[in-house]
């Protein structure tokens, strides 16, 4: 487009010089008439690239009954209308999608990519050359997944996708189909039956860090995610604040609490898809590495992944960890503290990081919550509900959550609150598409 407008501008200035016959005069007369056409449509062509990407009202989604702007703003009136729309039966039926719908989209991939908005060109060349990795666990909530995988999607990144092997056909199947129409989208080789706060909830995400470490030689950085979370920022902004990190990895990892000691110094076993402690007092672990206290959410460097399958060391650790109550909050927190990991920071305490610092995930406990004035709440009230202690967040979070720094949010649930996730998933969008101008 660029080349057609320059030489547009010569032919132009030419003309006004007179150094042209007039049977060439007339030929380019008509030619700058069809370049004129040509530079129109492909500025058209252009502009609907990006107007067709955009989440709008018009869509027909039932969500389009609330106000997203107003709800970001936190207008009282908006948000207590969307927190009604939540609480409706009806509401929550006609917004939900079965998974059989995802089965039988997914057959016409293109379509599929097409009706559901999915971004599949690189925004930017900032972004087309700062790959990232994701590793994607889930066992449920075909419909939270396939709006989380939009909302990260990017062709240059790669992904790889553990579903639960409990987890019913329905839900396999609609996932399966899913990945099946992006080629940088794939399930997990091995897949294997995850137990609450047991050592499969890490082998889950062992196993896909393996198959994205073999996949791909290209991306810079990996975030694990569960099929809960959501983005609170843009694809840009990510690789913006991971470029920032210089090699650094990020997440919460502190000195272990006294209270939580039993979980690393108690043998533990699984009955009957429970984990239970034997009685049994474990032995220190290897090379009596320090234990960090952390959670199972991280953001880290191709180097980190590469120590976690191959440093001895690590690798003495995992096989010790294996018979502990939930590992994913002790193992990746005491690597980020282990001399010569890739990005890791140094076990002394002036080195801990607690979840609000570290930017890799956001959830809200409930005994840390409390008034906006309160000095001793770390977060606000929660606007949606609790489940096991973490909020759940409805409509009324947005305007809190999305100042926050961090780069995901968990939990999000299109049964309890879908508005909370269509306000928010509209919003990056709008943002992406904005940074683009």
């Amino acid at each position: 487009m660029k080349t057609l407008w320059l030489k547009f501008s010569k032919i132009t200035r030419l003309l006004k010089q007179g150094r042209l016959s007039p049977l060439l005069k007339l030929t380019v007369v008509l030619g700058s008439v069809w370049m004129l056409y040509l530079l129109s449509e492909l500025r058209t062509d252009w502009s609907l690239n990006y107007s067709k990407w955009e989440y709008t009202d018009v869509d027909g989604g039932p969500e389009k009954e609330c106000n997203c702007s107003a709800i970001l703003q936190g207008e009282t009136k908006a948000v207590e209308k969307a927190k009604l729309l939540a609480l409706s039966e009806d509401f929550r039926k006609r917004v939900r999608i079965p998974d059989e719908y995802y089965i039988n989209a997914a057959k016409d991939c293109r379509n599929f990519k097409l009706s559901r908005k999915y971004l599949t060109f690189p925004l930017s060349k900032e972004e087309e050359e700062f790959p990232l990795a994701y590793s994607m666990v889930v066992h449920h909530k075909v419909q939270n997944f396939e709006r989380l995988l939009r909302a990260i999607y990017a062709p240059q990144n790669i992904y790889c996708v553990h579903v639960d092997k409990k987890s019913e056909s329905s839900v396999f199947a609609a996932i399966m189909a899913i990945t099946s129409c992006f080629p940088n989208v794939f399930m997990v080789r091995r897949p294997v039956s995850v137990v609450y706060a047991a050592w499969s909830r890490v082998q889950a995400d062992l196993n896909c860090m393996a198959d994205l470490y073999n996949a791909s030689t290209e991306w810079k950085y990996l975030i694990n995610v569960c099929g809960q979370d959501f983005p609170l920022k843009t694809n840009l902004e990510i690789i913006q604040m991971l470029r920032s990190l210089k090699g650094q990895n990020n997440m919460e990892s502190e000195q272990m609490s006294a209270g939580k000691k039993w979980r690393v110094t108690n043998v533990h076993e699984l009955v009957n898809e429970e984990i239970k402690r034997t009685g049994k007092q474990k032995e220190p672990p290897p090379f009596n590495l320090p234990m960090f206290s952390g959670n199972a959410y991280i953001v880290v460097t191709r180097g980190y992944i590469r120590s976690v399958l191959e440093d001895d060391r690590i690798q003495m650790l995992i096989e010790w960890g294996k018979d502990t109550y939930s590992p994913d909050e002790f193992l990746w927190a005491t690597i980020q503290r282990m001399p010569g990991v890739p990005g890791s920071t140094r076990p002394h305490s002036k080195y801990d990081m607690t979840d609000m610092n570290s930017v890799a995930r956001l959830v809200k406990w409930q005994w840390h919550e409390g008034p906006q004035d309160s000095l001793e709440a770390v977060y606000s009230e929660c606007h949606g509900q609790h489940v096991r202690g973490v909020c759940v967040y409805g409509a009324g979070d947005l305007q809190g959550i999305i100042a926050q720094p961090h780069l995901f949010a968990n939990k999000f649930d299109i049964n309890i609150d879908p508005i909370a996730i269509y306000c928010l998933e509209k919003y990056l969008r709008q943002k992406a598409l904005a940074e683009l101008h």
